[in-house]
């Protein structure tokens, strides 16, 4: 979903080896101390000598990173929105199933040619399909049979649940035929999967 990288953590008189995880708007750190260091409460950050120095409300990180520290900087500075990461292009014919947050719809309005909700448009470049449940799993099916050509189907789910994890997910998507190519972190709250249909059968 993220860079993941094993690194050393200095935090206030605290070190310790663990790994470390730059999100789509976070820094995670899990070691013999955890830290969670959203980009919107970075005060400053600077890239030093293969030491990501991040100054926080709560003092500062040195993540000790290496080669990896100028990258992990620049990301810090300048994230990419979740349509960049998603990869949609300008002016794309879009289709919305289920519930989707203000946010996401906001962005949709600055990228997509047009947006169907709660139905799949014909010739929809990209589907997103909000499943909060097993039971919602179950339309998996249904939409993969309305997938034509190079159409993405994105399934949004909610992290860190029992109830629904990223092997469901998965699963789900398999069991219709469709391949697993993507994930990505779509919101502080959910997760998003990408599924397309395999060249060799389009």
């Amino acid at each position: 979903m993220g860079s993941e990288l094993k690194c050393t953590v200095r935090f206030g008189k605290e070190t310790s080896e663990g790994k470390a995880l730059l999100e789509t708007s976070e820094v995670l750190f899990r070691g013999a101390f955890r830290l969670k260091i959203p980009f919107a409460t970075i005060k400053s950050a600077k890239a030093v000598d293969g030491e990501l120095r991040l100054e926080t409300a709560n003092g500062l990180a040195v993540f000790e990173l290496g080669l990896a520290a100028e990258k992990w900087h620049e990301k810090i500075l300048h994230p990419k929105t979740r349509a960049e990461k998603i990869g949609l292009k300008p002016g794309a014919k879009i289709s919305l199933l289920g519930s989707f947050d203000e946010d996401f719809l906001e962005e949709l309005k600055l990228w997509a040619g047009s947006v169907a909700r709660d139905k799949i448009a014909a010739g929809s470049d990209t589907i997103f399909f909000a499943a909060d449940s097993l039971k919602a799993l179950s339309s998996v099916a249904k939409i993969a049979r309305s997938l034509k050509g190079a159409t993405a189907l994105w399934i949004v789910y909610p992290k860190g649940q029992k109830s629904i994890t990223e092997n469901d997910v998965i699963g789900s998507g398999r069991k219709t035929g469709l391949k697993d190519v993507k994930v990505v972190g779509f919101s502080a709250s959910h997760t998003a999967l990408k599924f397309v249909i395999p060249l060799e059968k389009r």
